[in-house]
């Protein structure tokens, strides 16, 4: 029988992300976010091509790419609630991490695969925020997508995308639990 690691489960069934709007100070310092970085970067990687790079935006930065986020939105006619959203992700910001998928060429790795291993990064990143008593929220938007705002205000090379902005901070409150996917409804067995 395998050796469980009762811990590491019960933290699993319990886990639950946080708003990154409620996320507030302290953050992690350097080497406590290095040090989450660490763990994130051990996520599934067919092929240990690494096709996923870190962004972290400190306070500083956040101003400028709220700025930048709401005049992007304007210029593109956006209406007022995608434009105060895009903009809210950084001005309630403190500490982010972007995980940026970099496409490797590869013949034995197909693009699907490496987009699936930034996402895992993203969720190994906020899984050890959460594990470490960090709150932690993985979203993206519109805004992560807008070619110019990547490449302007994050500095995305053009086969660079984002595939998750991970917020990490301290909350007051523990998330409200939300509803779960009936695993029975959306699972086939396959015995034969």
């Amino acid at each position: 029988m395998p050796e469980k690691n009762q811990a590491a489960l019960d933290f699993l069934a319990k886990r639950r992300s946080h708003s990154p709007k409620l996320l507030t100070t302290p953050v992690p310092s350097k080497d406590e976010l290095t040090a989450l970085l660490t763990l994130a970067a051990r996520s599934p990687d067919h092929g240990a091509l690494a096709p996923w790079r870190f962004i972290v935006i400190e306070k500083p930065a956040m101003a400028r790419l709220a700025d930048l986020a709401e005049a992007r939105a304007k210029s593109l006619g956006r209406p007022e609630e995608d434009q105060s959203k895009a903009r809210g992700q950084f001005d309630r910001g403190n500490l982010a991490v972007v995980v940026v998928e970099r496409p490797v060429a590869s013949e034995k790795v197909p693009p699907l695969e490496q987009t699936l291993s930034a996402g895992a990064v993203c969720l190994s990143l906020v899984n050890a925020a959460l594990a470490s008593g960090w709150g932690a929220g993985w979203v993206t938007g519109w805004i992560s997508f807008d070619r110019g705002f990547v490449e302007q205000g994050l500095g995305l090379e053009t086969s660079e995308r984002v595939a998750g902005i991970v917020h990490i901070g301290s909350f007051a409150t523990a998330p409200v639990e939300r509803a779960r996917p009936d695993v029975e409804g959306i699972t086939t067995w396959l015995s034969a």
